[in-house]
């Protein structure tokens, strides 16, 4: 066993000795010049930018630099850092943002010439030394046809467009940022229009530029969607602001979502150049928010103005219609009066024919009539008499029972009251004899209390009276105690006294006077 562990120990001795391990700077530094020997070229690469930061101080921009799997958004495949120094940086970026409109930001794809580099210290980057931006807007445009073909097949492209805006569009749901310039024209401007137009508006708040515009617009938008009824259309301002910040106009969400509202959405986005995916699914697409105030004040006016050629219009045919039916009622009334008189006149004829033939009829009539109403008037006399009399008997059967029943009541009441009375004074006598008793009881029961408690407290005081005299100072002489006075106090301590003082001491029969000489101490250990 001791042979093999000594030839274990010398084959690592030896390859120590011949193969010696590596520090991390000399290895990385071994690194760095392999990497310069194997790729020392500047090349094409194409990447996205995932996070784009300029240092203040330096000028050095930074960025960081990912590949995606095709046909995904998040699954990487590669990540690298990338460096634009200050003395190309300024350059670049403003190159850069002149062809393309943006700067460079997160979500941009770029075709960028660099040189590898690998840093003992901080690992490996690519130094950027210049980008192409026709790559960019090629793939920008590439984005923005794929996204606009995506919303054509599924049906969105129009959709809002197919929504009948409202002749009077007076309630609006506005989304901008509430400091926005723009937001401000915008609302100055319905305010103070010309025609005296009136408008409600509600701000929904959003911010319209950036990373987060997509997500917060779209928040926006699912709130005015829960008080669609509250609205007639949805006004999306972004107010002012650089023109590189409309690339979230061009995001496949933001533009579903509001191709997808309920109720028609117009868009003043602030842009110059070519209509962002927004304004072309948006219902009507403006250029400025005062554009959109504009036109909703031009909507109102020529709403108002048919509304006056439709009143004229109605007025003109009313007017032509009155004339006509004037004259139409004259004719009318002059063939209502001409039969009229005629069946006047016919029926006047008839009246006499008929009175003639009966003029002693009613006569006749009449005198039956009398009779009957005589007859019936003796009749009915006769009834009410009898209806009378068995009232008149009823009533007075009625008064006879009534009085019995009240007296035979009356007679009860009373014997119920005796009874009662009699029930009450004998309880009455009885808890008054109840009351006595139990107040001699506890009379008695005081008594005895009380002679008890006086007994107790007169042995109690003769105790005390004992104890008082057991205490009492010529008690204590006559036992042959004595009283000591230093300086007319009674001596109780050694404190009290010193060399010289005077000395009164007490006895049962007469006094002594003494001198202090000398004070002892008390001996602690005696």
């Amino acid at each position: 066993m001791g042979t093999n562990f000594q030839s274990y120990s010398e084959e690592i001795s030896f390859t120590v000795s011949t193969n010696r391990p590596f520090t991390l700077y000399e290895f990385n530094r071994r690194l760095r010049e392999e990497v310069e020997n194997a790729l020392p070229h500047r090349y094409w690469i194409i990447a996205e930018i995932s996070e784009a930061r300029v240092h203040h101080q330096s000028g050095h921009c930074y960025l960081t630099l990912t590949d995606k799997e095709p046909g995904s958004k998040s699954t990487l495949t590669a990540q690298a850092r990338g460096t634009i120094w200050k003395r190309q940086y300024q350059e670049i970026a403003q190159y850069f943002e002149a062809q393309t409109g943006h700067p460079l930001k997160s979500g941009l794809k770029i075709l960028f010439n660099a040189s590898p580099r690998f840093h003992e210290l901080y690992g490996f980057s690519l130094d950027i030394h210049d980008i192409d931006p026709t790559y960019t807007l090629g793939d920008l445009a590439r984005q923005r046809q794929e996204t606009i073909a995506r919303l054509q097949t599924e049906g969105l492209l129009d959709l809002n467009q197919k929504l009948a805006l409202p002749p009077v569009p007076q309630r609006l749901a506005v989304i901008s940022s509430p400091t926005a310039a723009g937001y401000q024209d915008f609302v100055s401007q319905l305010a103070n229009n010309p025609f005296g137009y009136a408008f409600q508006i509600s701000l929904f708040e959003a911010s319209v530029q950036g990373t987060e515009a997509v997500s917060s617009i779209k928040a926006a938008l699912s709130k005015v969607t829960l008080r669609q009824q509250a609205f007639d259309a949805v006004v999306i301002i972004r107010g002012g602001g650089s023109q590189t910040d409309l690339l979230c106009f061009d995001h496949y969400e933001l533009a579903s979502a509001v191709a997808q509202m309920p109720m028609p959405v117009l868009t003043g986005i602030g842009h110059e150049r070519d209509e962002s995916i927004t304004d072309l699914v948006a219902h009507t697409p403006l250029k400025t928010p005062t554009a959109v105030a504009a036109f909703l004040v031009d909507r109102l006016n020529e709403f108002e103005a048919a509304m006056e050629s439709v009143f004229l219009a109605v007025r003109e045919a009313a007017s032509a219609l009155a004339v006509a039916q004037e004259r139409r009622i004259t004719l009318l009334t002059s063939q209502v009066q001409q039969r009229t008189n005629a069946f006047l006149h016919q029926k006047h004829y008839q009246l006499e024919c008929q009175t003639r033939t009966l003029s002693d009829k009613p006569q006749k009539f009449l005198t039956q009539e009398q009779r009957h109403v005589m007859c019936e008037e003796m009749r009915l006399s006769h009834s009410v008499q009898q209806l009378i009399r068995a009232k008149e008997t009823r009533q007075q059967q009625y008064g006879q029972q009534l009085e019995h029943s009240s007296q035979k009541k009356l007679n009860s009441g009373v014997k119920h009251l005796t009874h009662l009375e009699h029930c009450l004074q004998t309880i009455a006598k009885q808890k008054v004899q109840k009351a006595q008793f139990a107040f001699q009881k506890n009379q008695q029961r005081l008594l005895y209390g009380a002679k008890d408690q006086l007994k107790i407290k007169g042995h109690q005081l003769q105790l005390v009276e004992m104890d008082l005299k057991s205490h009492d100072p010529e008690i204590m002489l006559m036992r042959g105690y004595t009283l000591t006075y230093v300086n007319g106090k009674l001596l109780k301590s050694l404190d009290q006294l010193k060399r010289g003082d005077q000395l009164q001491t007490r006895l049962l029969a007469g006094s002594v006077s003494s001198t202090v000489t000398k004070v002892n101490e008390p001996d602690l250990f005696s």
